[in-house]
């Protein structure tokens, strides 16, 4: 599976691509910053960006998107600016017919590290040792990036497992109340 992990941001988002090649074996295809100038117009920022994640999945070919869920912060405008590239985002994934997976930070954090409130040069250290890098993926955005697209690597299968075991319980519950509701119209016809 071929995963371009997208870390959101109007002045720096980060892209990374990385291949599951099974189980927990994850290798670094690519990674990079977009970068928009702060004082650049906000449509301006967004075409900047959504540009570049088009050129990755042209370039690169992924299976899934993986997108870090916007999650609440204080800053309300840096989380408008995130929340408006991570529509972009999907939006682009969308039209190039891939599936978008979010997860959120501590998922991510948790998934990488084992500990969900890792801080950014933990998060960095081990997607270095993880995808046997020569060096540190710099800045951080870049880091965050490969480390979406790993969780999303050791993640997919156990949440495919789970989807296919709602839908399996959702199947036996219809199948169960047809049988009741059989059974009941049986037992009134019986009075």
């Amino acid at each position: 599976m071929r995963v371009l992990g997208v870390d959101p941001g109007l002045t720096r988002c980060g892209l990374g691509v990385v291949d599951g090649a099974g189980g927990r074996r994850v290798r670094a295809v690519a990674v990079d910053v977009v970068r928009t100038p702060p004082d650049a117009p906000l449509p301006q920022r967004l075409l900047e960006v959504g540009a570049e994640v088009e050129r990755w999945i042209e370039r690169h070919r992924p299976d899934v998107v993986a997108v870090e869920r916007v999650f609440s912060q204080h800053n309300v405008r840096t989380v408008m600016g995130t929340a408006q590239v991570s529509g972009v985002v999907a939006m682009l994934a969308a039209r190039a017919g891939l599936p978008v997976a979010f997860h959120t930070p501590s998922e991510v954090k948790a998934a990488v590290t084992g500990e969900g409130r890792a801080g950014k040069q933990q998060v960095t250290a081990m997607v270095t040792r993880l995808l046997a890098l020569d060096e540190a993926p710099r800045p951080a955005d870049a880091a965050d990036a490969l480390a979406l697209a790993i969780c999303h690597c050791w993640r997919a299968p156990m949440l495919d497992r789970m989807a296919q075991a709602q839908a399996r319980s959702a199947e036996l519950a219809r199948a169960h109340r047809a049988r009741l509701a059989a059974a009941r119209k049986a037992s009134g016809e019986a009075s």
